[in-house]
């Protein structure tokens, strides 16, 4: 398996201004893999989706750490195929999709307003699409 991605971007040209602000991103980003470390363990807990964000904070941040990230040997599975188009595995769309209803029923609720409400939805719907039309990689490049 390639462990690099065939759309590598230059980190150091969309490094975050400001210090505060990227030490901010390399925490968020490090919480970020812990959690999708654990999603690998735990059953409802999603793995893809929280390192996409990791390597999202990663690349605004510390190019040394999305390096990291990219060419970890357990981790980059599941960056790799997204990231070089070809998709997510059929578990993280279904754990994403969760989560993602889960959150937006709850925003709901506790804005309680109906253009709001609305908004959430559309947004949801539009997130659904994008996600279930993403291709599906071979099942066996997973750990779990």
């Amino acid at each position: 398996m390639d462990l690099k991605p065939k759309a590598n971007p230059a980190p150091d040209s969309r490094l975050a201004s400001g210090k505060p602000l990227r030490l901010a991103l390399v925490g968020a980003g490090s919480l970020c893999v812990a959690l999708g470390t654990a999603g690998i363990f735990l059953p409802l807990l999603p793995t893809t989706p929280f390192l996409l964000l990791a390597a999202a904070c990663y690349v605004r941040s510390s190019p040394r750490f999305y390096r990291w990230l990219l060419s970890h040997p357990v981790l980059s599975r599941y960056l790799l195929d997204y990231l070089d188009g070809k998709g997510m595995p059929l578990k993280a769309k279904r754990y994403t999709l969760a989560l993602l209803w889960v959150t937006l029923i709850i925003s709901m609720f506790w804005v309680a307003l109906w253009q709001v409400s609305a908004i959430l939805i559309v947004i949801g719907l539009s997130v659904s699409t994008y996600i279930f039309r993403l291709p599906e990689p071979a099942p066996n490049n997973y750990p779990d």
